[in-house]
């Protein structure tokens, strides 16, 4: 048996509600280490104490701002290349920003490029872990869905074998059915025509040719 077969549409939303809650706690904590950096950053950079924490917050905030209308328009027509472009350009001021700080704030021992790394991870997560999120928040279309659409067009597709092909009769086949009715019959034009699904002066043409026939 397959394992996506064997899971239950309970157990996959389970699943999906579990790594969502993953998600919003690694964000968390992501945030947070970049928050207490960036107010430190901006403390340094001259910033007073009860204003720096403003920093962080208009930094990370396009990060997070952003990712609610990546998550909001996700199932909508309207195009998300702005929101994207936002979450990219606070993802990189982040980053750059962290790596900064790092530098400055790390000890001797500590190499440059060492501190900056460890301080790049944080806002990196941010960003990678809120594309996962995007990826997690959208709707899935579940089997029994998809299974209750199969025999429709299993339907569908046999209504359309079962219908009968359209004959096609030819003019001479019908001039001959015409005169079949009239002399045999005494069917009247209008009669004929109806029968045969033509108009009366049709009727009136092949009679007149099949005279001039044989008058000639």
């Amino acid at each position: 048996m397959n394992t996506t077969e064997a899971v239950s549409p309970r157990g996959r939303r389970l699943a999906v509600v579990t790594a969502i809650t993953g998600t919003v706690f690694i964000a968390a904590g992501a945030f947070w280490l970049s928050f207490t950096a960036l107010a430190d950053l901006a403390q340094r950079s001259g910033i007073e104490a009860g204003q720096a924490w403003a920093w962080p917050l208009i930094v990370d905030g396009i990060i997070v701002v952003a990712t609610v209308a990546v998550v909001a328009l996700a199932n909508q027509s309207r195009p998300t290349w702005y929101p994207w472009t936002l979450l990219a350009a606070g993802a990189v001021v982040s980053v750059t920003a962290n790596a900064i700080h790092a530098i400055i704030a790390a000890d001797t021992d500590v190499p440059a490029v060492l501190a900056a790394s460890v301080a790049a991870i944080p806002p990196l997560v941010l960003l990678a872990i809120t594309h996962l999120t995007v990826i997690l928040t959208r709707p899935i279309t579940s089997d029994t869905e998809a299974s209750e659409t199969v025999p429709n067009l299993a339907l569908v597709g046999r209504a359309e074998v079962a219908t009968p092909p359209v004959t096609v009769v030819s003019v001479s086949a019908r001039r001959a059915k015409a005169a079949q009715l009239r002399e045999l019959d005494g069917w009247s034009n209008k009669q004929i025509a109806r029968h045969l699904g033509v108009h009366p002066s049709t009727v009136g043409r092949w009679f007149g040719t099949e005279a001039k026939e044989e008058t000639s």
